[in-house]
């Protein structure tokens, strides 16, 4: 969505964005006014999200209820290559410190295995290293070399872990890993004088290391405590694996995919799910399960989230942003990530994409619509699923979802050399404008899953319907993707007409990390050479405006948060809003706005990265399983139908026999998580009630917002889903940010 304008061979800014990505070091930021802003409206009855839903369940006793799988990987940087799968170690030796042993104590009962030293070909950390401080965070990965690089030193103060405290010694050095020398000093500086933040319930020091571009592995030690950060590398290079197994997890999600052990590894290997009888080859309408006349061949697609249902609303924009993802930097972007399609020539990116594709083509009916959602039967592994898949009946909102993402398909696969690709361009063309005819006749035909009043009630978890708002903002999309494609007067005249009605202007210069979606689309409009002179200069100025302001780029440089991410607001799938803010601010960049702020951008996008990465009050890379790719603690388990809860093989890393893949981003920080209301003594039988009290659940519940979160995937009625399960949503949002940091 950020970066449409760079894969239109017509447009100079496109070329311009891809120039800076590949040159710049990651050091930019900037921000847009969202102070008096409550937050934007989810896929459920509001505007679309940037990707789609999150297709989290809100509640209930489904093993099924919301999430999503994860991704497996290729070799870690310098390691040995496990035929594209995650066996892949780093070349350095593991931590004899302890790794992840002292993160384990934090307050939200996270912490690694200490697995890997994640320090790849530059070797691994010494072995009279000194101990590992969890009050001593960094980006586990690293950073690139031009890049701002900070350790934030962490002095808690609020919440569960308000009885441990850090005083930071008077000098900080840098120190290169494997022979103990330091390479830089100086003295910690606090943040915002020594003053507690509310977000976090912690006080901070900062220590800058940003003048050091020597690449190499490192580690951070306060000289005076002897104790130190994880180690992390400093390097061109040093977030492309990350990006592997961030991209892979989609290949796990895919319905229907044989996972052999050439492709999924040893620990994930499984038979197609949902092929039995009546269930995705011969699914039948919800409402009528008995008539075989209703059968339609629905195969193919990706588990939303840790439920298996398939939105087609979410999975357009699931396609579409892969697409933008690519485009906005082409060569992040290899063919050699260990699925089955690698080596064929086409970017692994682009082959991903088009498996979602594909089943969105298998969703259209015949007079241009698109249904809305195939409901799946949930087990572990998931090939063992064998209740019927039932399908919704079309709505409006799929329909125009859709036909953007076939649009922007369109554009994308027309450029790519294999003439089978072209020809499958022609084809979306084709089934675009035949979606958004058939939407432009039926605006407002809505179908409602899982919903009662609709008699639909299990078809699904999340609701993938909107309001008119949301069908607006899918319209849009469409009439921009469809103008770019084919050039026709008619769709620009839609755009000029209900552009105004967009939260960017109608709100007042509004870029906020809950519009990504649209916003993308019509800055991708301005950049069009034949856009309405005057729509595109309104939207551009909007957009600069925006995302210059006090509360997008005036708060990150004006360092309103010690983990150097600020949100003004924590929800469920916090780590999705990070990703979605880093993306607000590399958009300026992809569309050329405000180009004498460009390393300002870049400097606020990598730092919700490094958050996501372990710059936060856990020291917890808030990825799975990626202790064999760089990161010493990262997430252990999360909530997902396929790596349930006391799965033997699947559940946690260093308990079950694999634990769930790697790569897979968490939902994150959730304020608002409790446990399900029947808790403590009314869940019916005493094994429900049980589980009430079989563990904590503070953190999560009563922290302040960055701490609210456990490392943890225990089903109802304790809901861990609202904090750790994944979503393709939350997933591409990080794609689209990683990439760009990728050279």
């Amino acid at each position: 969505m950020l970066g449409a304008a760079r894969r239109s061979l017509r447009l100079a800014r496109g070329t311009l964005a891809t120039l800076v990505f590949a040159l710049a070091a990651a050091c930019g930021s900037s921000s847009g006014d969202d102070d008096d802003a409550t937050g934007g409206e989810s896929g459920s009855g509001g505007t679309v999200a940037v990707g789609g839903g999150s297709g989290s369940a809100t509640g209930g006793t489904s093993s099924g209820a919301g999430g999503q799988p994860t991704t497996g990987g290729a070799s870690a940087l310098g390691g040995t290559a496990g035929a594209g799968v995650g066996a892949g170690t780093s070349a350095g030796a593991t931590s004899g410190a302890g790794g992840g042993a002292t993160g384990g104590a934090n307050a939200g009962g996270a912490g690694g295995t200490g697995a890997a030293s994640g320090t790849g070909a530059f070797g691994g950390v010494a072995s009279d290293a000194p101990d590992v401080s969890p009050y001593i965070v960094v980006d586990q990965f690293g950073y690139t070399p031009g890049g701002e690089k900070i350790a934030v030193l962490r002095d808690p103060q609020t919440g569960a872990d308000a009885d441990a405290s850090f005083e930071p010694g008077a000098s900080y050095a840098l120190v290169e890993a494997s022979t103990g020398a330091q390479v830089f000093t100086a003295a910690p500086t606090a943040w915002n004088g020594g003053a507690e933040d509310p977000s976090s319930g912690d006080r901070a020091d900062w220590f800058d290391f940003s003048s050091v571009t020597e690449p190499g592995a490192y580690y951070v030690l306060d000289i005076e405590r002897n104790v130190r950060s994880y180690a992390f590398e400093i390097s061109d290079g040093v977030y492309a694996d990350v990006l592997v197994q961030a991209l892979r997890m989609f290949f796990y999600q895919r319905v229907g995919q044989t996972k052999d052990a050439s492709h999924a590894g040893v620990g994930w290997v499984d038979a197609p799910s949902h092929v039995g009888p009546l269930q995705d080859h011969a699914a039948r309408l919800y409402s009528d399960k008995s008539n075989a006349a209703t059968e339609r061949d629905v195969w193919g697609g990706w588990y939303d989230a840790g439920d298996y249902n398939k939105y087609t609303s979410w999975t357009a924009g699931y396609v579409e942003n892969l697409l933008r993802a690519y485009v906005e930097n082409p060569g992040a972007f290899g063919d050699d990530s260990g699925i089955p399609e690698s080596g064929n020539g086409v970017p692994d990116v682009l082959d991903e994409a088009k498996w979602g594709m594909d089943f969105l083509t298998r969703m259209q009916e015949s007079d241009g619509s698109l249904l809305s959602i195939v409901g799946e039967a949930g087990a572990s592994p998931p090939s063992s699923a064998t209740a019927p898949s039932l399908y919704g009946s079309p709505n409006t909102s799929a329909t125009l979802s859709t036909a953007a993402a076939f649009a922007y398909g369109a554009l994308v696969f027309s450029k790519q050399g294999p003439v089978e690709l072209k020809d499958y361009a022609t084809d979306l063309g084709q089934r675009a404008e035949k979606a958004y005819a058939w939407a432009d006749a039926n605006p407002a035909v809505v179908f409602k899953n899982n919903d009662s009043a609709s008699g639909s009630s299990g078809l699904g978890a999340g609701q993938q319907e909107t309001d008119d708002a949301g069908r607006l903002a899918y319209k849009l999309d469409a009439a921009v993707q469809l103008f770019r494609l084919t050039g026709e007067p008619s769709y620009r005249s839609f755009v000029d007409a209900s552009y105004q009605q967009s939260h960017l202007v109608s709100f007042g210069n509004y870029v906020s990390e809950w519009d990504v979606a649209l916003q993308d689309a019509l800055l991708e409009y301005a950049d069009h050479p034949d856009a309405t002179p005057a729509v595109a200069a309104a939207l551009r100025d909007a957009y600069t405006q925006g995302v210059t302001g006090s509360g997008n780029l005036g708060a990150v440089l004006g360092d309103q948060d010690p983990y150097l991410a600020y949100l003004k607001d924590y929800t469920w799938g916090s780590n999705q809003t990070k990703a979605a803010k880093g993306n607000c601010f590399t958009a300026a960049v992809v569309h050329g706005l405000a180009s004498d702020q460009s390393a300002d951008f870049l400097r606020a996008a990598e730092r919700y990265l490094h958050y996501l990465h372990g710059v936060n009050p856990f020291s917890l890379v808030y990825l799975s399983n990626m202790n064999e790719h760089g990161a010493e603690n990262s997430v252990n388990e999360f909530y997902h139908t396929w790596f349930a809860d006391k799965s033997p093989a699947w559940d946690r890393v260093g308990v079950s026999t694999y634990g769930p893949p790697p790569g897979y981003l968490v939902g994150g920080p959730n304020p608002s998580y409790d446990w399900d209301a029947c808790c403590p003594g009314g869940c019916g039988a005493a094994e429900n009630n049980a589980v009430c009290t079989a563990e904590s659940i503070s953190p999560p519940k009563g922290q302040p917002p960055q701490k609210s979160y456990k490392d943890f995937n225990t089903n109802w009625p304790l809901d861990s889903w609202s904090i750790s399960e994944p979503s393709d949503g939350y997933q591409i949002g990080y794609i689209r940010l990683l990439s760009k940091f990728v050279h």
